[in-house]
Formats: structure tokens, C-alpha cells, sequence
């Protein structure tokens, strides 16, 4: 797994590649869950994100609701079909918005204003 994390003005991009599993799951949390602070907007470039297990969609559940509590917003870019599916058949999808790349992904967040 690997993880990088880039700003880009007030927008925090995270791109990670590889499999979020068991093993990766914690690597990934313990990466993003300090990025979360007030008002944040995390973009999390999931482009190269070959697989996601159940630890994967816990770790992505938990970020969402520490990204609630601090009224920041995440927005998902890049997922794989099958990936995506899994979200939207289990309802993951209702959690994030997302979007096809990252320029969508800037310009939605560039947008969103911190209530």
C-alpha cells in the first residue's frame, strides 16, 4: 500500500495504490485520520485502489463520520466498478460523494464551504 498525501490550496488529496485490506486497513487510518480537522476537505484519490475489503469499507465508515464531526467533507475519486459497486449495493455510497477524476474531485471540494 502506498499512501501520498498532497495540498492543493485548502484541499487535502490523499492518493493511496494498492489493496485496502486487513493488512493495509490501520496503515491507511492512521495516514488520513489526522488530516481531519474542522472544516477540512480531504479528496481521496482511489484510482489505483486494485481491491477493498470489509476493513477497507470500516476504515472509509469511520473517516466519513470523523470528517461529519468536524463539518469537513470527503469526496472519493477514481473507484475501480467493482469497488464502486460493492459501495453502492451496500449502501457505502450514500456516505461519500465521488467522482470520476481529480480535477472533478478539486473543483467540487474548491466549492464546498465549511459550515
Amino acid at each position: 500500500m502506498q499512501i501520498r498525501v498532497e495540498v492543493f490550496g485548502d484541499v487535502t488529496a490523499v492518493s493511496l495504490a494498492g489493496e485496502v485490506n486487513s493488512r493495509t486497513a490501520g496503515r491507511v487510518e492512521e495516514a488520513l485520520l489526522p488530516l481531519v480537522t474542522g472544516g477540512c476537505k480531504l479528496l481521496l484519490d482511489m484510482c489505483e485502489v486494485s481491491y477493498m475489503s470489509s476493513a477497507g469499507l470500516r476504515m472509509l465508515l469511520l473517516l466519513h463520520r470523523e470528517v461529519e464531526n468536524k463539518a469537513g467533507q470527503v469526496v472519493l475519486v477514481g473507484l475501480q466498478e467493482m469497488i464502486r459497486d460493492t459501495m453502492a449495493i451496500t449502501g457505502f455510497l450514500d456516505f461519500f460523494r465521488d467522482c470520476k477524476t481529480v480535477e472533478e474531485g478539486l473543483e467540487l471540494l474548491k466549492a464546498y464551504e465549511a459550515h
